[in-house]
C-alpha cells in the first residue's frame, strides 16, 4: 500500500478552482486560466505522503526554485508569471505560491545523472547500463560518470514509482524533435547547475526536471520547451557535500535522509513491506530535516534563510 496517510482537504479561495493535490504541491486555476501552484510542507518517503509536515519546507523549495530560475533564464524559459499572493488567499501562502503559465506538460520526468546511485545504480548492477546507456565496468555507489547522461522516466501517480525508460521510448511517445529538445535542455541545465553547486561545496549528483509547451505552440516547428514545477531543490535533486564524497558507500545528502533512516529503523516500528501506513515523525527528525533543507538553501544561494 502507499499514497496519502491523511489526504488534506483543498483550501477554498474565491476566484480559484482547485485542480490537483500532489505529494507536495496543490494546484489551482485562476479566472485568467493561469495556474496557481502552492508548495505545502508535506514530505513523502517510500511512496507515502507522511502525516507529519516539515515546517517552512514549501517556502524553502519555492524560494530556491526562484533563485535557480533566474540563473537559468538564458538557457530555457520558465513558467513563472508572478509571486503575488492571489486575493483572498491565506497568509500562510506567502512565499510558497507561484502564479504560472498554463502549459501542456510532457508526460516524462527529465532526469540528468552525473553520478551513479539510486535506481541508476540498481539497474547498472544488473545490466551495466542505465536507461539503455552502456557504462564502464567497475563503477560503484557514488561513482562519477565519464559524462552526464539523460535518463528519462515515466511520471507516476501519488503512491507509485516513476519508471526509468530508454530514450528511444520517449522519442516514440512524444516525437523525435521534442525528445531531442528535452535531452539537450536537461543536460545544459544540469551542467550549469553542477558547476554552480560545486563552487559552493555541493555535488549535484542527479536531478529531475519537468517541461511543458504553450498550447499555442503544440506541434509547431521550433516550439520551445518551458521549464516548469520546481527546479534543483533537495526534493528533486541529490545534493552531496563535496568534502564528504566517498564512492563505494551511500553518500550523506541535503534532503530527507533523516526521515528515511528513521522510518527504516527499529525506533519507528514500521514495516515497509506491510500494509500499515508510516507513523508520525518525532520532533527531532522533523527539526533535523528542516535544518538540512535550510542548509542547502543557504549554501547554494549564499544567503541566510531567515
Amino acid at each position: 500500500m502507499s499514497g496519502f496517510v491523511e489526504k488534506p482537504e483543498p483550501v477554498e479561495v474565491p476566484g480559484l478552482q482547485h485542480l490537483h493535490t500532489g505529494k507536495v504541491r496543490d494546484l489551482y486555476q485562476n479566472e485568467r486560466g493561469e495556474l496557481v501552484m502552492v508548495a505545502s510542507d508535506r514530505i513523502s518517503a517510500y511512496d507515502w505522503v507522511l502525516p507529519t509536515e516539515i515546517p517552512e519546507k514549501g517556502k524553502i523549495l519555492t524560494q530556491l526554485s526562484l533563485w535557480w530560475f533566474d540563473l537559468l533564464a538564458d538557457l530555457v524559459p520558465n513558467h513563472v508569471l508572478s509571486t503575488d499572493l492571489p486575493p483572498g488567499a491565506p497568509a500562510d501562502w506567502e512565499g510558497r505560491t507561484l502564479v504560472c503559465r498554463s502549459l501542456r506538460m510532457v508526460p516524462v520526468e527529465c532526469v540528468a545523472r552525473g553520478y551513479l546511485t539510486g535506481s541508476g545504480l540498481a539497474e547498472y548492477r544488473e545490466t551495466s547500463t542505465v536507461c539503455g546507456i552502456a557504462l564502464p565496468d567497475g563503477l560503484t555507489d557514488g561513482s562519477e560518470l565519464p559524462t552526464p547522461i539523460f535518463t528519462p522516466a515515466t511520471k507516476a501517480e501519488v503512491g507509485e514509482h516513476d519508471e526509468n525508460v530508454a530514450y528511444e521510448k520517449v522519442a516514440h511517445r512524444i516525437g523525435a524533435e521534442p525528445a531531442a529538445q528535452l535531452r539537450q535542455a536537461t543536460l545544459a541545465i544540469y551542467n550549469r547547475a553542477r558547476e554552480i553547486a560545486r563552487a559552493r561545496g555541493i555535488i549535484l549528483a542527479d536531478t529531475k526536471f519537468e517541461f511543458g509547451y504553450a498550447e499555442a505552440t503544440l506541434g509547431a516547428e521550433g516550439a520551445e520547451p518551458v521549464l516548469a514545477d520546481e527546479v534543483l531543490t533537495p526534493d528533486s535533486s541529490r545534493f552531496w557535500p563535496v568534502d564528504q564524497w566517498r564512492p563505494g558507500r551511500a553518500q550523506p545528502s541535503f534532503d530527507k535522509q533523516y526521515v528515511r533512516d528513521w522510518l527504516t529503523s527499529p525506533a519507528s516500528g514500521w514495516d515497509r513491506t506491510g500494509e500499515q501506513p508510516p507513523p508520525p515523525l518525532p520532533a527531532e527528525v522533523v527539526e533535523r530535516t528542516r535544518a538540512k533543507y535550510a542548509e542547502a538553501y543557504e549554501l547554494l544561494t549564499g544567503t541566510s534563510w531567515q
